[in-house]
């Protein structure tokens, strides 16, 4: 399952991705303003750089398969932006999207993100200084964030054959790599 490829082989690039954005001050309510605003500016430089590319780069069986119009989070993250009061920046670095696998990859970090994100917005809601932060990016799905990963997962393990699995995880590694020097 190209699922568990991923998860296995991504493993050192999420725990980094976690240590920049200093996701353990998170559940010992440490975490402050201005780290939230960290991990939503490079979120949002992310999904500015890669959305568009991604969902262009997938076959049209995958529109309704993944529910892709549910899934669009660059105008959820810039709803946040604006209520950070955070500039919507550029960055030199450049993204490229070679096949529909990278982009497959690329979504599992995406939504693999809209996962954590899910927890995290639970745990800042209960932390001191957070009560007037809207979390519409890390709230997207709601209530929904379980059956919209599963959906996920279940489409990439299905669609996904193993000869293409290094392709997939291209993608993914390709995403962590910008997310983690964005900056």
């Amino acid at each position: 399952m190209v699922s568990e490829y991923l998860k296995q082989n991504t493993a050192e690039y999420h725990d980094a991705a976690e240590k920049l954005f200093n996701s353990e001050k998170i559940f010992n309510k440490t975490f402050t303003l201005e780290d939230y605003k960290k991990i939503i500016h490079t979120n949002y430089l992310m999904l500015l750089h890669s959305e568009d590319k991604i969902f262009n780069s997938l076959h049209d069986k995958f529109g309704d398969k993944l529910q892709l119009e549910q899934r669009v989070k660059l105008p959820l993250i810039e709803k946040d932006l604006e209520s950070l009061a955070l500039e919507n920046q550029k960055t030199s670095q450049r993204l490229e999207v070679n096949n529909e696998h990278e982009a497959l990859g690329m979504m599992y970090v995406i939504e693999g993100s809209t996962l954590g994100g899910n927890v995290i917005a639970k745990q800042l809601s209960k932390t001191e200084g957070f009560d007037e932060v809207t979390f519409n990016f890390f709230g997207c799905y709601q209530e929904n964030t379980g059956p919209m990963w599963k959906n996920f997962k279940e489409v990439l393990d299905t669609e996904v054959s193993e000869e293409n699995y290094n392709e997939v995880l291209s993608g993914a590694k390709k995403l962590y790599t910008f997310l983690l020097n964005v900056n």
